[in-house]
């Protein structure tokens, strides 16, 4: 399987203009939010395919409308909905959400991990299903296309660039695939923040080093459509385990009547079309007592 030339100058320098423009547009939706009322339900959004937080540069892809499901949710709750979009909740209690964070919705690794960060009781209780009506995700390994290594087990002696520890699809199910394969990983781990910082970095090491890439299976389509990559430039060579993808968690502070509110604001998006649309969703958000594709790496790293 093969994708996405290295960038050149004028790649960068778009591919610069967009990330600002996408850092922009989010300022402004969450500047609006934050006029809403002090008593407002406080939404904390951190998908990364949320528009807010990614690029446009794949017609109909990454640009979720989290505002409208603040909309949306409204009248179940009874109150308004401050709909903010952050890469950590931290930043969102310090500066967007009045200190608060009755519903978050995010990467599942990510926000647990910052839930601990801020000391937050949340509790997973939907997955957002994608497109194809998925709930999870999976790390992609991918080398240089001529790279001679066809497989995960082909990776001993590999500079590979994993992701951080809170993304669990760019560090704790690719490194179960490695040792399941035979490769022993390095003491000293190295780590990208970004899957484009990853590709960018096995790109620029060229053929005359061996070196690998975590990159999350949703970022694959950004990376060549962001021109990081071209088609062709990258191979898979393993693929992990499934793990959450995009999940609901809700504060364990509100009242159960709340919940329950939110829950039935939740379940009810399957049944609008223009919600599902929205969300860039199949079939809407499912309880994780009946997602399908349970994920099946380990939750704890080694």
């Amino acid at each position: 399987m093969t994708f996405g030339m290295r960038m050149n100058k004028s790649q960068r320098v778009f591919l610069s203009v967009v990330v600002v423009c996408a850092a922009v547009s989010g300022w402004g939706l969450t500047a609006q939010a934050e006029d809403s009322p002090t008593d407002a339900f406080q939404l904390i959004v951190m998908d990364p395919l949320a528009a807010p937080l990614a690029c446009d540069c794949v017609e109909g892809y990454a640009q979720r409308k989290y505002e409208k499901l603040g909309e949306y949710l409204a009248p179940f709750i009874g109150r308004p909905v401050n709909v903010v979009f952050v890469n950590a909740i931290g930043t969102a209690l310090e500066e967007k959400s009045a200190g608060r964070a009755d519903l978050v919705i995010g990467k599942h690794s990510v926000v647990a991990s910052d839930a601990k960060k801020n000391d937050l009781s949340l509790t997973p209780v939907a997955h957002l299903t994608g497109p194809d009506g998925k709930t999870t995700q999976t790390g992609l390994i991918v080398v240089l296309a001529d790279d001679p290594a066809q497989k995960a087990a082909d990776l001993a002696g590999y500079r590979i660039f994993f992701g951080p520890a809170d993304c669990d699809e760019k560090s704790a199910a690719p490194m179960k695939l490695l040792r399941e394969s035979g490769v022993e990983l390095p003491e000293d781990v190295e780590t990208c923040p970004a899957c484009s910082d990853a590709a960018v970095k096995i790109l620029e090491l060229g053929p005359e080093v061996r070196s690998a890439a975590v990159i999350s299976s949703y970022a694959k389509p950004l990376l060549e459509g962001c021109g990081t990559v071209k088609k062709g430039d990258l191979r898979v060579v393993g693929e992990s385990d499934k793990v959450p993808f995009i999940t609901a968690f809700v504060n364990e502070d509100l009242s159960a009547s709340e919940r329950e509110k939110v829950m039935a604001g939740l379940n009810e998006v399957q049944y609008d079309i223009q919600m599902l649309i929205a969300l860039e969703s199949k079939v809407g958000f499912v309880p994780v007592d009946r997602a399908d594709d349970e994920p099946d790496v380990a939750k704890k790293k080694n």
